[in-house]
């Protein structure tokens, strides 16, 4: 009953070495960090996800361009990435024809790549926001396993420098220094297996939107050039 009572995760962790406790600690932070940024851009990306087929849903029924941009403009931090690009390309393209106001072709191409410029970097804006905490999330992914290994040797290496005190070398004595050094093994690769799964997981939704707003930018593009002339 006793062995059982020592060789509980509590009990291990609280009989672990100094060095040991810290690099767990370390790891259940991280651990703790990742899952904190996990929800956080779970909820990002699918809001972005709706907010995104909500608006192609609205710009494709045909409705006045104008009509949209206000909207845009007005409800900006609720209505999305996309309509987020659309309101900085219009803005561009208003503000350029309000400026040109003659058809001239090269006053029209200026004013088009000016509103596909505005387009570009309100995309670029967007991605970062998206993509932000994902290098957060691949750090612990890779780094994690190392820094739970490293407990795991610190930890061996006190089990056999204790055995140097016992007349007989026993798997009784050794085991629990054993257990207490694996935990660090297996804390490490709780914090790192959940960061590697969702980092590959947003990476891949994140550039599906990115598809899709690139692809939204040029056909945009092409609109704005058919009622230039």
């Amino acid at each position: 009953m006793n062995a059982a009572q020592d060789l509980s995760f509590l009990a291990l962790i609280s009989n672990a070495h100094l060095i040991v406790q810290l690099i767990m600690a370390l790891l259940l932070g991280l651990s703790i960090m990742s899952w904190t940024y996990i929800f956080r851009k779970a909820f990002a990306v699918r809001a972005a996800r709706l907010q995104t087929e909500q608006f192609e849903r609205s710009f494709w029924a045909g409705g006045n361009l104008h009509t949209l941009h206000q909207n845009a403009s007005t409800t900006r931090e609720q209505s999305g990435a996309l309509a987020r690009i659309f309101e900085a390309g219009m803005g561009e393209f208003i503000k350029g024809k309000q400026a040109s106001p003659q058809r001239d072709p090269l006053e029209t191409g200026a004013v088009l790549d000016g509103a596909r410029r505005a387009m570009r970097a309100a995309f670029q804006r967007e991605l970062d926001g998206l993509d932000s905490h994902l290098n957060f999330l691949a750090s612990v992914g890779s780094v994690s396993p190392y820094i739970g290994l490293l407990g795991t040797v610190w930890g061996i290496m006190n089990a056999f420098r204790g055995l140097a005190n016992v007349q007989q070398a026993t798997l009784a004595a050794v085991a629990p220094g054993i257990a207490e050094a694996l935990i660090a093994t297996a804390i490490g690769l709780f914090a790192a297996i959940p960061a590697v799964v969702a980092y590959n997981r947003f990476t891949h939704d994140i550039d599906r939107l990115a598809i899709r707003f690139e692809s939204f930018v040029e056909e945009f593009s092409n609109i704005l050039q058919r009622q230039s002339r």
